[in-house]
Order: structure tokens, then sequence, then C-alpha cells
């Protein structure tokens, strides 16, 4: 089994996680079978209780882990299928081995970093290498060098690295080459400063990735190559992506980082054939059709929060043959200036999941407007919730109807708290959350995307539909679609008679890919181009 460790230096948000998936993918496609792992050094146990302003959004696997987004970039990039093995946080170590200390597993040891902690990060590496069968394990380690909690898993790397032979272990640095305007160049100094702090920590990269607005040129790559110790065809050269990130794959395969990493590593495969990835590229660069969506959120100024959504719209669009341009719309917006006027000329409408009262009237404005103007739909978690409450608000008449979330008082709590969420106190890792089976009515749209009976997603809630509700919803046309296989939750909501107005309560973006669309996703951008080009035609 071969090991890659990804680190990053100079400055945060370099693009580690983007960089470790696209080599995977490469690697993939000379035959290898391939896991990832994240290393994060902050303390919380997970960032499931996390603001997304804090830390973008949480990625949700099927086993239930609440993870860092870059699993989300792992998984859509790759085949691997990532369980809470693939993702450990400073929290969870500590937490291991302090709970060892309690028990008495160290009876008579001063616990301390050098070895306990160390060696339970490595044991971590151990176990996913058991677990996975890969061929090739890619761990990215989270934060900078030089961040003082970052130091436990540098050194950790370094020690495995060391045991199992410098033939089957490399180091790959991402670091930052800035352009200084004034001076009209690109600057190496950050780069020698970054791969000299991590020499003293006793990690040599064998493969240097440079972050640059603009191409590094011969002798930039030569002086850097001197300066850090890395041979010249190891400093790589990672510029902007133009159009879209996908694009990495193919560039790091100009730059024969794939290659590099066989030789390194003595792995004797073909190269990779990435005609279907270039595919992907032609229908995202040059798309036959093109359309609108707007996205309805209370975080959309930070564009991470809504990461694998506005991913999982784009492979709508690859499925379509059919570009899309996201319209970020602020929920509170829409309370103060009006659906109207925030959302006219869309051609679909999507409220992704969320927690808080803030901006809810707004989404279930946008809910509204998209059922009254015939506009397709697609609700996700509290987009379904919002849904509902729009409805029994509208249609139904139940003026004050509302989620007993934000609202533990009103009359008509048409969604309300699950009764296994009744006795939790706990915030984290205590949702309704991963993997869970869902069986759909045959005839219904949902049935008729999925192509299927019996469909599994991924759970992130505490809330659901209030199944008291369920005839007068039901009487008023308000279709349910999908249901939890004992029939007790509600998954899956529909109108028959609207182009296109479906919402869950689970998060269909988590499992989609570029290659292979998700099919709510794919049949919403389907739906939202006809209605472009029926107005068109009128």
């Amino acid at each position: 089994m071969k090991f890659i460790f990804v680190t990053g230096g100079v400055v945060s948000s370099l693009g580690k996680g983007l960089t470790a998936a696209a080599l995977g993918t490469l690697l993939e496609n000379r035959g290898l079978k391939v896991s990832l792992q994240k290393f994060d050094p902050y303390l919380n146990v997970d960032p499931g209780t996390m603001n997304p302003y804090q830390h973008g959004e949480v990625y949700v696997l099927d086993d239930g882990a609440e993870t860092d987004l870059d699993l989300g970039h792992y998984e859509r990039f790759t085949n691997v299928k990532l369980t809470r093995m693939n993702n450990l946080t400073s929290g969870q170590v500590y937490q291991t081995v302090l709970d060892k200390e309690r028990r008495g597993d160290y009876l008579g040891k001063t616990v301390q970093v050098i070895p306990h902690i160390t060696d339970e990060i490595q044991h971590r590496i151990h176990l996913l290498a058991d677990q996975s069968k890969a061929d090739v394990i890619i761990t990215e380690i989270g934060g900078t060098t030089g961040d003082i909690e970052g130091l436990p898993f540098l050194e950790a790397i370094r020690e495995f690295a060391l045991r199992v032979g410098y033939n089957n272990a490399i180091f790959l640095h991402v670091t930052y080459v800035p352009f200084i305007k004034a001076a009209g160049e690109l600057k190496t100094k950050p780069t020698q400063q970054s791969v000299a702090k991590l020499r003293e920590i006793g990690i040599t990269p064998h493969i240097l990735v440079c972050r640059c607005e603009r191409p590094l040129g011969r002798d930039l790559r030569e002086k850097i190559s001197l300066f850090c110790n890395v041979p010249y065809e190891a400093v790589v050269e990672e510029t902007d992506v133009e159009h879209t990130i996908y694009e990495l794959p193919l560039m790091l395969q100009r730059e024969r980082v794939d290659d590099l990493v066989c030789r390194l590593l003595h792995l004797d495969t073909a190269p990779a054939n990435m005609v279907h990835w270039q595919e992907i590229i032609r229908k995202l660069l040059a798309p036959r059709h093109r359309v609108r969506i707007g996205v309805v959120g209370k975080y959309i100024e930070l564009h991470d929060a809504y990461k694998s959504v506005y991913e999982a719209i784009t492979h709508g669009g690859v499925a379509n043959d059919c570009g899309v341009e996201i319209e970020k719309v602020e929920a509170e917006a829409i309370e103060k200036f009006g659906a109207e006027k925030m959302l006219k000329g869309l051609g679909g409408i999507l409220v992704p999941g969320g927690f808080g009262e803030r901006g809810i009237e707004g989404k279930i404005e946008a809910a509204r407007y998209a059922r009254e103007q015939n506009v397709p739909y697609l609700g996700l978690c509290l987009g379904m919730q919002v849904a509902t409450i729009e409805f029994a608000r509208n249609v139904l008449k139940l003026e004050k109807a509302h989620s007993t979330e934000f609202h533990p008082e009103t009359p008509h709590p048409v969604i309300a708290l699950l009764d296994e969420q009744k006795k939790i106190t706990s915030k984290g890792g205590t949702m309704r959350l991963g993997r869970q089976a869902c069986q759909l009515v045959l005839g219904s749209l949902a049935n008729h995307l999925y192509g299927a009976f019996i469909i599994n997603e991924r759970h992130r809630h505490r809330y659901e539909f209030n199944n008291d509700y369920h005839d007068a919803f039901a009487k008023a046309g308000f279709s349910f679609s999908g249901s939890s296989p004992d029939g007790k939750l509600v998954e899956v909501v529909e109108l028959p008679n609207h182009p296109f107005f479906i919402a869950c309560q689970f998060h269909p973006e988590f499992q989609s890919k570029p290659d292979l669309p998700h099919p709510l996703f794919k049949g919403f951008i389907a739906a939202a181009h006809i209605r472009l080009h029926q107005k068109l035609l009128r």
C-alpha cells in the first residue's frame, strides 16, 4: 500500500482538498484503487456544531459522520465511498487518548503528545488502510504549516513515512507564489520559507504544487527547485482554473503529476484515460443551452456554505448539456423587497437546508412564488419544510402554521420535532444522520426521476412533517410521494399539477457527481430549461 501526504503552506484556502481530489481522479483512471482522508487540527470533535461562516458546509456521509467539506470534493471527484474513518480531528484524537488514560490503558505512563497523540493519529491511518484495501491512500493535513495545532499531525506523518519506508510514502506540499502588482512579478520567498518550516519539522516535500495567478516560467521553477531542494520536474504550476474546478485533473495531468507520483511510489500503471472527463469539461465550457437558477438561503455571502448544492446544480446542467447561472438570493432580501422583485425571470428556484429562524419568512415566500407562478421548485431538507408551511398557510388557510423549531407555541405545528429527538439535550452528532431508506410511490414524479421504488439518501435533521395533518394536506392535492419504509416519516412531497415542484427531507446534493448527476437535480434543471424555452416561444 502506498501513501501520499498533502500539506499546505503560506496561507489557508489554497485548494489542498481539490488538489488531493484531482490527484485521486488521475490515479483512479490509471486503474488504482484510491481512498482519501482529511486530518483537521481543530479541537471540535466534528464540524457538526460549527457555524457555516466558521467552517462552510457540513458534509454528511452514509454512516452519519458529519465531516469537513473537502470530503465532498473527494467523493465528487472519485468513486470512493467514505466513512467516519476518512475524517479525523484533534478533538477526536485527544478524546480517544484521554478515554484510554481514564480506563488505565496507559497505566504507569506519563501521557504525552509524543508518542501517545502521534501514535493515535498513525493508528487512524492504519485503520483506514485495513478498511479500504486501497492501493493508494491520500491524506490531507488541514491548516497551514507552522500552525501550533497542526504540529502533532505533521510529526505523526513524518514518523509514519519513516516506518513504512520512503518508497511507500511521499509528501506533496501545496504552496502559494503571490504576484506583487507593484513589482510586476511573482515572488518565491513565501514558498521558500514554507518549505524551510516544513524541513525544520523533519519533512522534505517530494512535490511542490505552486498555486499562482500567472504562469511560473522556467526561471522561477528553477529558482524554487534550487532553494527548496526539489527536482525541477517536481515543481508543479497550478494556476487558477479559468472556468470550473473540474478542469483541475486535466491541468495536473498536463503537468505530469500522476506520472511523477507513480514513479516515486514505484507504481507501474498505464496513463490515465481522461476522455470522459474531457467531455464533462466540454459541456461545462460550451453547453448547448443556458438557464438561471435562484438559490434562496441565509448564508449566501459564503460560497462554501452551500458548496455541495452549487456543485449538484452544475452536475444537473452537465446532464442536460446546459450551462447554469446560479443567482444567489438572500432570504432576508425577499422579506424586505418581495419575492416578485428578487425571483422574477429565474428558470428555477431552489431552497436548501439550514437552521435558525433568520430568513425563514423569505424562504416561505420563495416557495409560494414558485408554486403560484409555476416556476420549477426543488426543496432540500428545510426547503421541504418551508414548502409545507407555505401550503398550510395559503392553501389550507392555517394562517399561523409553522415549525416548532421556530415557533414552539404555533397552533398548527405542521413541522414538529421527531419523537426520537425529544429527550436529546446534546447538540453534537445527535440528529437523524446518514443513509436512510425511502420508499417512493409508484407513478410519482420522484419515482419517475429515480427510476426506482426504494432509494437511499443521506439525512441531517431533527424536525419532520407532522402526520396529524396528513389527511388535510392530501385532500388539498399535496402529494406525499416518498416515506420511510415503515410509513411513519414523510421524505418526499410534490405537487402533481405543477410543472415541477418537488421537495425532500434528505440531502440529495451529497450524492451527486459530475459524471453521475443526481436524478433530482437532473430533472430540476431539465424542467427549468423547458420552462425558459417555452417562455421564449411565446
